[in-house]
């Protein structure tokens, strides 16, 4: 299984961005999918979750209202779009395929993509 995250770079206060995340290697329709990050010295932490249909989705408070993860099951690709961010999104962003049903904890993911970073400046 290989995931492969890209659409990082670097991006204004809010402007916007788009994450994509495409996976080969497991049948991406029948995969709840996540997306976290990791900002420099701290933890990765959850940053949104969708269900194998794409028709549910969860968000942490701190992005809650300005990025919206969805997918493409033909495509096998999800996305993170990343409208108004603000200095403190600047991490490493990590896609992830969950071992059963989506969750908020790392330890609900089994394959995770490399990472690409995203640099918020003011």
């Amino acid at each position: 299984v290989q995931l492969q995250a890209s659409g990082g770079g670097s991006v204004q206060a809010g402007g916007s961005l788009r994450l994509s995340c495409s996976v080969s290697g497991r049948t991406f329709s029948t995969y709840d999918m996540g997306w976290f990050r990791q900002a420099p010295g701290k933890e990765r932490e959850f940053v949104a979750n969708i269900n194998r249909s794409g028709a549910s989705t969860d968000y942490a408070d701190s992005v809650k209202g300005r990025f919206t993860i969805s997918r493409d099951n033909p495509k096998n690709t999800v996305y993170l779009q990343m409208n108004s961010p603000k200095p403190e999104d600047t991490a490493i962003y990590y896609c992830a395929s969950a071992r059963a049903l989506r969750v908020r904890l790392t330890t609900g993911y089994d394959y995770w993509g490399p990472g690409t970073l995203v640099t918020v400046s003011s």
